[in-house]
């Protein structure tokens, strides 16, 4: 059975988004790419109206917080990670090696830096808090020009 999903493109001070959800829980939240076709709907789903509405406060400096529920389609390790990432409190920045630790597998920094980067669900995972451990902005999947704009926006609030 095909689970239903809406998508919407989403407009922000750092370029267009795709959201994608289903009946019940944001599934994806991605830049566009560059060159690539997207199929969207551009619904008007009541959570793709809500996230638009949170990302808006967000980039406006009203929101550190996101309430959308969640839908995550992939490893446990994977899951894991993420919900880690959920623990980095706004405004804050975390080494890859402290985020393994935290995780609870401190020898898995690369393995942990790498689900970072398939993160689906951009901005509210905040994988953009997660930074080298020389303090450097280390990789971003949106760019990095991107993570250094979450940052400062982040640390001016």
């Amino acid at each position: 059975m095909k689970i239903a999903q809406y998508s919407r493109i989403i407009y922000t001070p750092i370029g267009q988004m795709i959201a994608i959800s289903s009946q019940s829980a944001i599934v994806s939240f991605d830049f566009l790419q560059e060159g690539k076709t997207y199929q969207t709907t551009n619904a008007s789903h009541p959570l793709l109206l809500r996230l638009e509405e949170e990302i808006g406060e967000y980039f406006a400096g009203k929101r550190k917080e996101f309430s959308l529920p969640l839908s995550l389609s992939a490893t446990e390790f994977q899951k894991g990670v993420w919900n880690t990432l959920l623990k980095i409190p706004y405004g804050k920045t975390i080494s890859y090696a402290q985020e393994a630790k935290i995780f609870g597998n401190p020898k898995a920094t690369r393995a942990v830096a790498n689900a970072n980067g398939k993160n689906p669900i951009s901005i509210i995972i905040p994988c953009h808090r997660a930074i080298a451990s020389n303090g450097s902005i280390g990789g971003y999947t949106g760019g990095v020009w991107r993570k250094e704009f979450l940052l400062s926006l982040e640390r001016a609030k």
